[in-house]
């Protein structure tokens, strides 16, 4: 699971807008290390998404699409609230 770890932290702070860096990547340094193998996988399925969407689900600009409406994804929209 480390390098599953290593992986999504990797792909979470270098997202390409600052805005998803801030979102995701702050997240991900936070919080990867005290996620369990189901969650890393859910974070990892919601990495692939474009930045665009991703960001306006966090920010609930959007629907989220239901195979990516995950807890990982509600913990996102939390932490969002401390920035």
């Amino acid at each position: 699971m480390e390098t599953l770890r290593k992986k999504i932290l990797y792909k979470a702070t270098h997202r390409g807008t600052k805005e998803a860096d801030r979102l995701i990547g702050g997240f991900a340094v936070s919080e990867v290390s005290n996620l369990d193998e189901k969650l890393l996988n859910e974070f990892d399925l919601l990495l692939d998404v474009p930045d665009v969407d991703l960001v306006n689900w966090v920010l609930e600009r959007e629907p989220v699409k239901k195979e990516y409406n995950n807890n990982v994804l509600r913990q996102i929209k939390i932490f969002k609230e401390s920035l």
